[in-house]
């Protein structure tokens, strides 16, 4: 299984705002019901992080008013050991 971040940008007025995270919480998706939010610090989006098969498959966890502006990225991890040999084979 693939993970991925998705971002939900929302407008930053008040009512706006309110109303992006009341549907995002009533949307039913226990992935978006548990996003976390930077509204209160003035960054107006919510992030959420799934484990699902593909990006398509994770951007239509958004509900369908914000999935145009939702980024989705996939993510990985790295290893020491796997980076000092990719930095070996750049080197050569």
């Amino acid at each position: 299984m693939a993970k991925f971040l998705i971002e939900v940008p929302h407008e930053s007025e008040k009512m706006a705002c309110l109303r992006a995270v009341q549907a995002l919480l009533g949307s039913g998706s226990h992935f978006v019901a548990n996003a976390d939010w930077g509204c209160r610090d003035g960054d107006h989006r919510a992030w959420i992080f799934v484990d699902v098969p593909s990006k398509e498959e994770a951007r239509a966890i958004v509900p369908p008013n914000f999935r145009t502006h939702a980024k989705v990225v996939a993510l990985n991890s790295f290893t020491l050991r796997e980076i000092e040999g990719m930095v070996r084979e750049h080197t050569k």
